[in-house]
């Protein structure tokens, strides 16, 4: 059962021992959700995979994205990196989703954390906003983010939260295709970040306030 909790009434705090999603509405119908979910199982239209510049299949989100896909997912990969090269950090490519129930995989290299000071959320911002575009040139309507770079490439969750949020809900209001955003986490720590994140974002001035809600699972 979901019990939509409004914001007002939460004083920000967020469930303590029960899994949630959060949703931030940016305009109609624009929608950026944060959710604790397997990204390998979502339905959107393109699932977002947090790539080595090889594109080859790796550990995490990674291998998982590479294993439920099959290998026509690594064969495209391959072929592209072959044609163009290594996918540098902060651009994005996009290949057949394989087996899974998504339409198209979006592969992006994150940065590696070197302590904040060597243009780390500059790298990670490209990475959603490069995603977002090559979604929205491919006419989708929705996709599914995992927390990039914060797994083995080190990236703090709260930091990289404040990097994607943001970022998520100025694409949303500038693409053409695109209207839904999921931010699609793996386990409830990442959650809780960057659930905080996307329950602090102020309204734009000018601008449509933005809608700020709170479900928890039961």
């Amino acid at each position: 059962m979901n019990e939509h909790l409004p914001v007002e009434h939460l004083e920000m705090d967020l469930p303590g021992d029960r899994s949630y999603t959060v949703s931030v509405r940016v305009g109609d119908p624009g929608e950026v959700r944060v959710e604790l979910g397997d990204i390998t199982e979502s339905r959107y239209d393109a699932i977002v995979n947090a790539a080595n510049s090889d594109l080859l299949p790796g550990g995490g989100v990674c291998g998982a994205i590479h294993r439920a896909g099959g290998p026509a997912v690594t064969e495209e990969c391959r072929r592209i990196r072959s044609e163009r090269g290594p996918l540098l950090p902060g651009q994005a490519v996009a290949t057949t989703a394989g087996m899974l129930s998504a339409k198209y995989v979006i592969h992006t290299v994150g940065p590696i954390w070197r302590g904040g000071n060597h243009g780390e959320a500059e790298v990670l911002s490209s990475c959603y906003r490069e995603s977002i575009r090559v979604a929205d040139d491919l006419g989708l309507h929705n996709m599914a983010f995992p927390a990039i770079s914060t797994g083995i490439f080190g990236y703090p969750a709260e930091k990289a939260a404040w990097v994607a949020i943001p970022c998520a809900i100025e694409q949303l209001r500038t693409a053409k295709w695109v209207v839904y955003i999921s931010m699609m986490m793996f386990d409830k720590s990442t959650l809780d970040a960057f659930a905080a994140a996307a329950m602090a974002q102020r309204n734009p001035l000018p601008g449509t306030p933005y809608e700020i809600g709170i479900w928890e699972i039961k």
